[in-house]
């Protein structure tokens, strides 16, 4: 992974330590682990017995089992409530573009929403678009021992969901930190992120260059993700028609939102790293100062 990803990162576990993530009361049915829940878990309470899979605690395995049958069986108990937060990272081309702060934007913002969940008691694991979902390394740490974080994806999340989607925890609160900028219809990705949260944030990061382009005149512009020329004129006309279609479309997810009963903010990636103050998570209560 890229140092300057890194410092990225480590700026905004930093900037973290001053916030704690705003816990939905769907996502505990006790206070942090003290009351046990219905479904399996990590109590001490044991419930059952399932087959091993990819990524289970090892330390659950039973292998008196696996000694009598020749198979992975793991334990399965009685859940302590804690809540979990799922981040859902767009690593695609686009969430790097050059001579903006949207990257330093992004990696910070997931670094300062992981430590604020760690603030709140609340465990973590990161997802980021890869040929499907896929775990980031060492996520369940600290966001500065983090790998793996490469800004290059061709495939947009709505893409990556349809490959193979996140192994969301059941109950988890759920955040996705995109620019949101490819066509599909919103509701498509949405389903997968709200079915058995607790709660659902979206958070569009957005560049100024994205919001409002500088350029005019004749120029030549390459797709970030596909990495395509295209040469065209840009007049005081085109730019107000770009800036209305963004706005219908960023309007678009806003409603997908509120039908599918997610909560969504707009940020702007100058803004983010300005002091690192994230006023529109704060009025929403999904970040709370402490």
């Amino acid at each position: 992974m890229r140092e300057e990803y890194r410092k990225f990162l480590t700026e905004g576990e930093r900037a973290g330590a001053g916030y704690s993530l705003g816990i939905p009361r769907e996502a505990i049915q006790g206070t942090f682990g003290q009351q046990l829940g219905t479904a399996a878990g990590s109590s001490v309470d044991f419930k059952d017995y399932r087959e091993y899979q990819p990524g289970d605690d090892l330390r659950n395995i039973d292998w008196n089992v696996f000694a009598r049958s020749d198979k992975l069986t793991v334990k399965l108990f009685r859940e302590e409530v804690n809540p979990h937060l799922d981040l859902v990272l767009d690593c695609s081309k686009s969430m790097a573009l050059p001579g903006t702060q949207k990257a330093r934007a992004t990696l910070g913002l997931a670094g300062l929403l992981v430590t604020a969940a760690a603030n709140a008691r609340c465990s973590h694991c990161v997802w980021m678009n890869n040929h499907g979902y896929q775990r980031v390394p060492n996520s369940d740490e600290s966001p500065s021992a983090w790998d793996g974080l490469d800004l290059t994806r061709k495939e947009n999340p709505a893409e990556s969901f349809a490959v193979m989607p996140p192994r969301f925890r059941k109950n988890s609160i759920r955040i996705l930190l995109s620019d949101l900028l490819w066509m599909e219809n919103p509701t498509h990705t949405m389903k997968p992120l709200v079915n058995g949260a607790a709660a659902v944030l979206v958070v569009q990061i957005l560049a100024t260059e994205d919001v409002n382009p500088s350029s005019l005149g004749n120029i030549r512009i390459v797709d970030v993700e596909s990495g395509e020329p295209l040469e065209i004129f840009i007049d005081a006309v085109a730019r107000k028609r770009y800036q209305e279609t963004l706005a219908g479309h960023s309007g678009n997810w806003h409603d997908a939102c509120r039908q599918t009963g997610a909560r969504m903010a707009t940020v702007t990636a100058e803004e983010v790293v300005d002091g690192w103050r994230i006023s529109a998570l704060e009025e929403l209560r999904i970040l709370e100062s402490i």
